[in-house]
């Protein structure tokens, strides 16, 4: 199981600088059942790579698991805390280039918006 993910959000409606503004926040809107699945999966501690759509298209920051109600299986409550932006934006021309995400759903699966990421993905990401 995964002990990273990406969370895809549009940032006209939640942007990672809203996300630092309310320092805490639960991730909801999700309705892709993958990304419902991934969505479930998740644990207190995970560590999460925020990523802009629209016209970013770039990873912009970090955050974290605090807790994650399955109270409703079909719509999991994953509360979330804001953590740093990344020192630079890797954008989605830099992830697609990089062969650790050859066979990632990140790639192949555009419209996820919950992506499970290897550790080495995450390390590149974020640069720690």
């Amino acid at each position: 199981m995964a002990a990273e993910y990406l969370l895809k959000t549009e940032p006209s409606e939640y942007s990672f600088e809203s996300l630092q503004r309310d320092k805490i926040t639960v991730w909801d809107g999700v309705s892709n059942p993958v990304a419902l699945r991934n969505l479930g999966q998740m644990q207190p501690g995970n560590r999460l790579v925020i990523y802009e759509t629209g016209d970013r298209k770039s990873a912009v920051g970090t955050a974290s698991v605090v807790s994650v109600n399955l109270s409703n299986p079909k719509n999991p409550a994953v509360e979330i805390e804001a953590g740093k932006p990344l020192a630079k934006a890797v954008s989605l021309a830099e992830i697609k280039a990089n062969k650790l995400f050859a066979d990632s759903p990140l790639v192949r699966q555009g419209r996820l918006s919950v992506v499970p990421l290897t550790p080495q993905q995450y390390k590149f990401l974020t640069g720690a």
